[in-house]
């Protein structure tokens, strides 16, 4: 297999990242993959290309888009001022499952929250997800809080 690279997501990957999120259960419940793009996802990306503390990030095989995390800096007064990075919609190209790519971008994300000296990663994953709560498991994240959400729509 060739070598994933890991860069800033550009605003023509919109359409794969979109389409990678709506690509199960969950996210077909909650995502619009359609051409052309709700103005939405353009309006989304836009504020996290201007804001420092979020990277909206592609994994790349052979050119192709093939994975996409969004990595956020959260300055915090707990942790002693400390700086956590958080990690959302991770997703990896269902036809390039299970090749190893979920764990290089998660690797690349916990060095990248390093270099940025963040003092720990967090992330949510849905409770049904119970592949990615042992693929977590696996890279070491521990199951250390119960989160919760209320939805406002």
């Amino acid at each position: 297999m060739s070598e994933v690279s890991f860069r800033l997501a550009q605003r023509q990957d919109l359409s794969s990242i979109v389409r990678m999120l709506a690509d199960d259960d969950l996210g077909s419940q909650r995502e619009r993959y359609e051409d052309p793009l709700p103005g939405s996802y353009f309006s989304a990306f836009e504020q996290i290309e201007n804001d420092p503390n979020h990277e909206l990030i592609v994994a790349e095989l052979d050119g192709e888009v093939v994975g996409t995390l969004h990595l956020m800096f959260l300055p915090s007064i707990s942790y002693q001022g400390g700086l956590r990075a958080q990690v959302e919609s991770v997703r990896v190209d269902r036809k390039h499952q299970n090749q190893g790519i979920g764990s290089e971008m998660m690797k690349w994300s916990v060095e990248r929250a390093r270099a940025r000296d963040a003092h720990l990663v967090q992330l949510t994953t849905h409770r049904s997800r119970e592949d990615a709560h042992r693929f977590y498991e696996r890279l070491g994240f521990t199951k250390s809080h119960l989160g919760m959400k209320l939805n406002l729509k």
